[in-house]
């Protein structure tokens, strides 16, 4: 049966979810739009319009979240296993802005400064072992990780890169260097920016299993103080990887000697 319309505005939708929540209020949809755990429709004047798809994920979102604890990030990934909610990066919003910054500043590079007067290079290397969250400019990073800025936009649309905003200026760190230059390996070998974006996925997929098993230890009236749940949670998440490194070591050797 094809899905209706969206038709409800967000206070129908609220009268609809208290039937069930009667504690919800009208703020908690509209910040769960925010965390990008539900997309509703635009009318033509900016209203927002919700279909039976939106309400039911909206339904779900706040009961994990509620009587699961479930974290949000973690309750977004329910959404989208469950097919209530598209498979797209959580930031959506924010990521197009700073793609759009990244555009203009590149353009504006492009523009006004000659090859010569632009700012020399810093020694990335250097930055990266001792500066892990060191910041670059575009044109700095443009030159550092030797993309066009079409490949560049494409790994911010994906969510594998994530500038922001500082002093008025797109700025991206030295892990930003990092992953651009992996993710343009791929691309050399042919992979596109759609396999790469699941590559992510998986990523993320990991980081909310952890984050799910992790977040007791913090929740109010845990038995353990903050600093032991820091503790407890990085080792929990060291001895994952070292896990997972094992396990994709040993499915590796078996694909490849198929």
């Amino acid at each position: 049966m094809t899905p209706s319309a969206p038709t409800m505005r967000i206070g129908e939708v609220h009268a609809v979810l208290r039937q069930d929540f009667p504690d919800v209020e009208l703020s908690k949809i509209r910040y769960y739009e925010d965390k990008g755990l539900v997309r509703p429709a635009r009318s033509r004047k900016g209203y927002r319009l919700y279909g039976d798809r939106d309400v039911a994920c909206l339904r779900e979102a706040i009961r994990l979240a509620q009587e699961e604890f479930v974290p949000l990030r973690v309750v977004r990934l329910r959404l989208i296993e469950q097919g209530l909610l598209d498979d797209d990066p959580p930031t959506r919003a924010n990521r197009h802005a700073a793609r759009e910054a990244t555009v203009s500043s590149v353009r504006a590079v492009v523009r006004s400064e000659p090859a010569a007067t632009v700012r020399p290079l810093r020694d990335v290397s250097e930055l990266d072992a001792d500066e892990p969250s060191a910041t670059l400019t575009t044109a700095e990073f443009l030159l550092a990780v030797k993309l066009s800025p079409v490949h560049v936009n494409e790994f911010v649309a994906v969510g594998l890169l994530s500038p922001r905003s500082a002093s008025g200026e797109t700025v991206f760190t030295t892990g930003d260097v990092q992953i651009a230059r992996a993710a343009g390996d791929l691309l050399a070998r042919g992979m596109d920016s759609r396999r790469l974006a699941a590559l992510r996925r998986v990523v993320e997929r990991e980081i909310g299993i952890l984050e799910e098993w992790t977040a007791p230890l913090r929740q109010p009236g845990s038995d353990v103080d903050a600093q032991r749940a820091l503790e407890l949670t990085r080792s929990v998440v060291s001895e994952a990887a070292t896990l997972r490194a094992l396990l994709y070591e040993r499915f590796v050797n078996d694909y490849l000697d198929q």
